[in-house]
């Protein structure tokens, strides 16, 4: 198994994209087979060879395809094939980016996956996916630069409004800010930012703290090994009412109670670690 993380080189492509990251594997890697892939409120493009195959599940709803697609933000967890050997790069967009590059839609955009012809959606440059995929296997620092490359030209043609401006200075905010003082702070009404937000990332501020929140429980039980777990602890830690609190959310944000999340350990995070 093989991965890697890094950051885009060029500023103007890091407005829009937070990462490029990079997995692989093969026939004798051993793991869990259908890890599950937590909410998340970025856009994900992901680059795979056409004849690859992938299959994504929530719910009753399965998503079955081959080749690059994207994973638009999700508010539940997704179930995911990884029984047989794959090959992909990530490019994860910056919250809320896809609105600047006139490529969002209520009906598409959220809880699901869309095939992508990769040329047709950026045509400017000639977008070699194989042999991108060839370099991220030996060279992922070349590989970051020629992403870089590629992309640059289709973000040029970006737009930004009042709406997208106010976000870019609200999400940094919904870290630390409670909801109702992310008004305040930003200097407009609670109303004005409500609306911008969900215009902008089809999610309402409760949603998407809901998710930064989760990301930031998972990294913290992660990076704790093979300690033992007090969900007491981690209720206080993270601001939880109580314990029956912190049950709930994850029951509901991952479809596992805290008990059965620690036997099972089978989200992306505990699978292949934390390089997205």
């Amino acid at each position: 198994m093989r991965n890697w993380k890094l950051l885009p080189r060029n500023p103007y492509v890091a407005k829009y994209v937070e990462c490029y990251w990079f997995l692989e594997k093969e026939h004798d890697d051993i793991g869990n087979e259908h890890p599950k892939l937590n909410p998340n409120p970025a856009a994900h493009l992901i680059l795979a060879a056409d004849e690859q195959k992938y299959e994504y599940i929530q719910g009753e709803s399965q998503i079955k395809g081959s080749g690059s697609h994207w994973l638009f933000p999700h508010k539940k967890t997704f179930l995911m094939d990884h029984s047989q050997p794959f090959l992909i790069i990530g490019i994860k967009f910056q919250v809320g980016a896809l609105y600047s590059l006139d490529y969002i839609s209520p009906q598409i955009n959220l809880d699901n996956v869309v095939d992508v012809c990769i040329n047709e959606l950026i045509p400017s440059v000639s977008f070699d996916v194989s042999g991108l995929l060839a370099q991220a296997v030996e060279y992922p620092e070349q590989a970051g630069n020629t992403l870089d490359e590629y992309l640059l030209p289709w973000l040029l043609g970006s737009h930004e409004d009042k709406h997208s401006a106010l976000i870019r200075r609200a999400v940094p905010k919904l870290a630390d800010v409670p909801i109702a003082q992310v008004g305040k702070a930003l200097h407009c009404s609670q109303r004005t930012i409500e609306r911008a937000f969900l215009r902008v990332t089809n999610l309402t501020l409760k949603q998407y703290q809901s998710m930064i929140r989760l990301e930031d429980v998972l990294n913290y039980l992660y990076n704790l090994g093979g300690e033992s777990v007090n969900w007491v602890d981690i209720a206080n830690k993270f601001e939880f009412s109580d314990q029956p609190h912190l049950i709930r959310y994850l029951k509901n944000a991952i479809g596992s109670t805290p008990g059965e999340y620690a036997k099972q350990r089978n989200l992306t995070i505990d699978v292949y670690g934390d390089f997205e």
